[in-house]
């Protein structure tokens, strides 16, 4: 690793550590968020020429308050004895924080998760918030995993800062009776994160391996700071058996593989052991949840040798568990597509009318996607072209638009992929 890497990587996992401090001392997330953006950039500047501090941690904590107390000064009822003590200490006796702030409390780094991921923020907020705070990203980082400008993000960000500010949330955990739905905001920010990054909804690439290491990055972090919680070490299997299939996933030039397709043999074999390993743990000892299930699934996946061999009539078993735990229509178009590998494609067609009145699903290019596939299945390729050709139409992803339509062109050829649409 280079060593601007090395600096880049310190800077990103002692910022969320001093922001918590920070929150927790004075209040006031938007202000002391803008406070260690403005250290994280003093210390980009200058450690390089300087050298890397003995305490990091500490001269980050010093520079943001400092920062935060000159942005105080300009209004005298504000200012307090501890905001102009910490503004007038030197840098260097300063490096030991207190004793009850060590780095990387624990405590600290799950409310700062909790807060950005309040359920008065919108899921865009949520994700953007968590990554800029939790994650370290700069605002042009997320601009650019997402494809907006970075003036746009920056307005985003600032609107979350503002509604945590007006809905007067304050950094302390949240009430026992409201952690299991906190909980489940955070475990599904960080998987939204990890979906976007696996498969680009928009843009010229499939994949942003970026935001997928992010996510698996937050996740283990979050696994760490809750202990052994089933759905959090669920959603950790899922987010590494999935990402081991990265490197098999496209073709040098960026063209889509389906997994039928893939070479295995360069699937992250590291992953995929850690991944087994960790939803088998998970199913074991605890109540089983969503994120297990798919656990689950992306297992017997990556215990297939090929697609040939994939235990589809288990898939199918567990995609109809899933759809009792968390329905929703994304769940029923992948419960067809393993129906139809188990007991015909004409089973997963009669599955796939049910969502033709939905209107979560009636425009979404996948459900095109995969009746194109099923129909082929079954022999009616003219049908199949259709549906590929207006699949193609409805996604704003270009690898996805280009394989869509280099399989319309396909037909009336030898042979046809399958692709499961699980991910």
């Amino acid at each position: 690793m280079s060593p601007e890497a090395r600096l880049e990587d310190l800077l990103r996992q002692a910022a969320p550590r001093v922001l918590a401090t920070l929150t927790r001392r004075h209040g006031q997330f938007d202000a002391c968020e803008d406070a260690v953006q403005e250290a994280l950039i003093s210390a980009a500047t200058q450690w390089p020429a300087d050298g890397v501090p003995d305490n990091p941690y500490g001269w980050l904590l010093t520079v943001a308050t400092r920062r935060l107390t000159d942005g105080w000064r300009s209004d005298q009822a504000r200012r307090h004895r501890e905001a102009t003590v910490a503004a007038l200490t030197p840098v260097d006796e300063h490096l030991a924080p207190p004793a009850d702030e060590v780095p990387g409390s624990d405590d600290d780094t799950l409310t700062l998760l909790f807060l950005c991921c309040h359920p008065a923020l919108s899921p865009p907020s949520q994700m953007a918030l968590t990554l800029r705070a939790v994650g370290g990203l700069t605002t042009g980082e997320i601009a650019r995993a997402f494809l907006v400008s970075e003036t746009a993000m920056a307005r985003r960000i600032t609107r979350a800062k503002q509604t945590v500010k007006a809905a007067g949330l304050t950094f302390r955990p949240p009430p026992e009776e409201e952690r299991a739905e906190r909980l489940s905001a955070v475990l599904h920010v960080l998987y939204l994160i990890f979906n976007e990054g696996y498969t680009a909804t928009s843009g010229p690439d499939l994949l942003r391996a970026d935001l997928t290491t992010e996510a698996i990055r937050l996740t283990r972090q979050a696994c760490r700071l809750l202990g052994t919680d089933g759905e959090a070490e669920g959603l950790l299997a899922l987010m590494l058996l999935t990402d081991a299939r990265r490197p098999a996933r496209t073709l040098p030039d960026g063209t889509l593989v389906p997994m039928a397709d893939q070479d295995r043999t360069q699937w992250n074999q590291d992953y995929v052991q850690e991944g087994l390993a960790l939803v088998t743990e998970a199913l074991g000892r605890s109540q089983v949840g969503p994120y297990q299930v798919q656990a689950a699934i992306a297992a017997l996946h990556a215990e297939a040798t090929s697609g040939d061999d994939t235990d589809w009539p288990q898939v199918l078993a567990l995609y109809g568990v899933l759809e009792r735990l968390a329905p929703n229509p994304m769940v029923t178009l992948n419960r067809a597509v393993a129906l139809a590998m188990a007991k015909g494609p004409h089973e997963g067609l009669r599955l796939l009318e049910s969502l033709n009145d939905d209107s979560r699903m009636t425009e979404h290019h996948r459900l095109d996607a995969v009746r194109a596939h099923l129909l082929e299945m079954a022999g009616d390729m003219e049908a199949a072209t259709a549906c590929y050709r207006l699949a193609a139409e409805r996604t704003d992803s270009v690898p996805e638009r280009r394989y869509l339509l280099a399989q319309a062109a396909r037909l009336g050829g030898e042979g046809h992929a399958e692709e499961d649409e699980s991910r």
